[in-house]
C-alpha cells in the first residue's frame, strides 16, 4: 500500500489467489496505475520461474521486494535436515529465482531496488527459532554479496530487519511459547514488551514506511545495508 501510495503498480505474490484478489482491491491507485496478482508457491520453484518470467515479458520489473513467512519455531539442534532444506528453498532459493529472471532488466535499464524483509535474528539469534535464525542469516549474507555485484549499475540491495511487529506470524509465537512455558499469553506478551526499550511492538505500517524508503529516490544511495526496525531491541549495534 506504501509503494501504490508513491506511485508505484504493484504485483502482489502468495500462494491464495482470493486473498490476493482482496489485497489488490484495496490498494489505492494515486495516478496512471495497475495493479496484479500472481498466485505461486515460493517452494514451487518450477512454478515461480514460469510466472514470474511470463511477468516479466509484459512489463518491466524496477522493484523487488522478498519477503516470505518464516519457518515453524523450534531448536536448531532437534530440527530435522528436512525442515532446513524447505526454509532454503522457500526463501533463499526462491529469492534467486526471481532476482535471476529480474535482474537482467534492472542492468540494462541500470536502474533497480531489491529489499529482503528478513529478521533481526541476522543480528542476534532469537530463542526457539533455530531454522529460521540460520535461513535468515544465509539471505542477510546473500544480499550483502548481490549489493557488491550490482552496484555498478545503479541497483541497490538492501535488507530491512523488523523487530516484534503486530502480525498473525507474532501471535503464533507468543501462544507458542506460553504454551511451552506453562505461562499465559499476557505473561508472555508483557515480557516479550520488556525488551524493547520503546516499550511497544511494531506496527506494519512502519515496516513498510522503511521499505519504501529504502526504494524511493532518498534511498539511492543506501546499499548493502541491514536495517533494523525493532524499537532499540537488538542489543549489537
Amino acid at each position: 500500500m506504501e509503494l501504490a501510495l508513491q506511485g508505484a503498480s504493484i504485483t502482489l505474490l502468495a500462494r491464495d489467489a482470493k486473498a490476493l484478489a482482496a489485497v489488490r482491491g484495496q490498494l489505492p491507485r494515486p495516478s496512471d496505475q495497475t495493479h496484479y496478482v500472481l498466485a505461486c508457491d515460493m517452494a514451487d520453484t518450477r512454478g515461480l520461474h514460469t510466472g514470474i518470467d511470463e511477468l516479466r515479458r509484459d512489463r518491466p520489473i524496477s522493484i523487488l521486494v522478498n519477503n516470505t513467512g518464516g519457518p515453524p519455531p523450534g531448536l536448531a539442534h532437534e530440527a530435522d535436515p528436512s525442515a532446513f532444506v524447505a526454509a532454503f528453498t522457500q526463501h533463499l532459493i526462491g529469492f534467486q529465482t526471481i532476482v535471476g529472471l529480474v535482474v537482467p532488466g534492472m542492468k540494462e535499464r541500470r536502474q533497480g531496488r531489491i529489499i529482503n524483509v528478513i529478521s533481526t535474528s541476522v543480528k542476534q539469534p532469537l530463542p526457539n527459532l533455530g531454522v529460521s535464525n540460520t535461513v535468515r542469516g544465509a539471505v542477510a549474507n546473500w544480499g550483502k554479496t548481490l549489493a557488491n555485484e550490482l552496484g555498478p549499475y545503479r541497483i541497490t540491495v538492501n535488507n530491512v530487519l523488523p523487530g516484534a511487529t503486530e502480525t498473525e506470524r507474532l501471535t503464533s509465537i507468543i501462544a507458542g511459547k506460553a504454551q511451552r512455558t506453562g505461562t499465559s499469553v499476557e505473561a508472555v506478551r508483557a515480557e516479550m514488551l520488556e525488551e524493547i526499550p520503546l516499550g511497544r511492538f511494531a506496527r506494519p505500517e512502519e515496516i513498510a514506511a522503511a521499505v519504501a524508503f529504502l526504494a524511493g529516490p532518498s534511498g539511492a544511495y543506501i546499499n548493502g545495508i541491514n536495517l533494523p526496525v525493532d524499537g532499540g531491541r537488538t542489543a549489537c549495534l
